[in-house]
């Protein structure tokens, strides 16, 4: 005779709430772990799925994805001369702003640097990589654009050519891709009117130097545009991807371009850490100490309900060691419901998980490593909670029954 089960089928529907609503409490402390796999995911996404041995930034800053970087085009050329150096090519990572639908709709603009890298590796899921040097992208099926979609950055127009799944920026803003040429129109464009005042106070400062003075001509220049001036340099890119002929230790081209006083230069892995270390680090401690309060809240909540079980139970246990039953029994009884109680919570905040975590707005991660170490903790604090009905239980009196 299993004493555990009936009195659960005793108190059924009690039961039933309480272990739905333990459920769901899990279910947050296991959201906690998801979300933190998330970002450490979403970190290191692009960095992992990009192939480069080596990011080459501006110098004494962290990458592109942990603040500004910005280094001329002509970097790439002069990274390919490195020994060892296979391939370097240009890329561009700002995030903009727009609105559809009346509905913010925030972006990662990601460039690409066309032909070399057309966006094959990406993980499209419909459609095709692009096709040509200009107006067309690659969007992420979260930001709701559908194949053909016309949307307008910039003073062009951009039709949707391929949709991606799963890719979003360490912020949790959806990548969009186009080449670089395009990435670096939307990320530097100007209003008409701040490209007119730009000419003219261009126009102005020319006037006021010798050269103007004396060669009056020149000034008409000034009021064209920035690409046709020889003495401005062309828009930066924000880093350098290179990859490192095979059989060459990329520590050895980093060594090269590290003397460089213009630029800085990670490895994969290096920049990775950076990732990691910077702005998933806080997000990490912040949910990790969420996740030990709500275990903790947990462990009190089913302390509490046990031992309320337990009184309700104080004139059955009187009765029960007034016909002789050991305490192995009782404390069986208590502690069954303890690990009842929890085991069926944890397959609740399972099954409720899997149906609301994909709603989340930011990327939950669930892995069998955190579902089993989750498991581990359910048992112990099954175990510890139900301590305190244990103590009440083993200093009921026999004679109790009688009151």
């Amino acid at each position: 005779m299993n004493l555990a089960s009936r009195d659960i089928r005793h108190n059924f529907g009690r039961f039933v709430l309480t272990t739905i609503g333990l459920g769901l409490l899990l279910m947050i402390v296991m959201g906690m772990g998801g979300i933190y796999r998330g970002l450490v995911q979403e970190a290191t996404l692009l960095v992992d799925r990009v192939d480069a041995d080596l990011w080459v930034v501006q110098k004494d800053t962290r990458g592109p994805f942990a603040e500004i970087s910005r280094v001329p085009p002509n970097l790439e050329d002069r990274i390919r001369a490195v020994p060892g150096v296979s391939s370097s090519r240009g890329f561009v990572s700002t995030t903009i702003q727009r609105e559809r639908n009346g509905r913010a709709m925030r972006i990662t603009v990601q460039g690409l640097d066309w032909p070399e890298d057309r966006g094959q590796w990406l993980p499209i899921v419909a459609g095709r990589a692009l096709g040509q040097a200009h107006y067309e992208m690659i969007a992420d099926e979260s930001l709701k654009l559908s194949l053909g979609e016309r949307l307008k950055f910039a003073k062009d127009t951009y039709t949707v050519v391929g949709l991606t799944r799963a890719m979003s920026s360490p912020s949790g803003d959806s990548m969009a891709f186009f080449t670089l040429q395009d990435a670096q129109a939307i990320q530097f464009d100007l209003s008409g009117e701040a490209v007119r005042l730009e000419r003219s106070a261009r126009y102005s400062r020319a006037g006021r130097i010798d050269l103007g003075r004396s060669q009056p001509q020149v000034i008409e220049r000034t009021l064209g545009p920035s690409s046709q001036l020889p003495a401005l340099g062309p828009l930066a890119i924000s880093a350098v991807l290179v990859k490192v002929q095979p059989g060459v230790d990329p520590s050895q081209v980093k060594a090269i371009v590290a003397q460089w006083p213009d630029v800085s230069v990670y490895t994969a892995d290096g920049q990775r850490s950076l990732l990691l270390g910077g702005f998933v680090d806080r997000s990490r401690r912040q949910l990790g100490l969420f996740r030990l309060l709500l275990i903790i809240v947990s462990g009190v909540i089913m302390a509490l309900i046990l031992y309320t079980l337990t009184l309700d139970k104080i004139h059955d246990i009187a009765m029960l060691k007034l016909i002789g039953a050991r305490n192995g029994v009782i404390l069986g009884l208590i502690l069954q419901q303890a690990l009842l109680l929890g085991g069926l919570g944890y397959v609740v905040a399972y099954y409720i998980g899997q149906w609301l975590f994909p709603a989340f707005p930011r990327r939950v991660v669930i892995i069998p490593q955190d579902l089993w170490m989750l498991a581990g903790v359910v048992v112990g604090i099954s175990v510890l909670a139900s301590l305190l009905g244990v103590v009440k239980a083993l200093r009921v009196e026999p004679s109790e029954v009688l009151a």
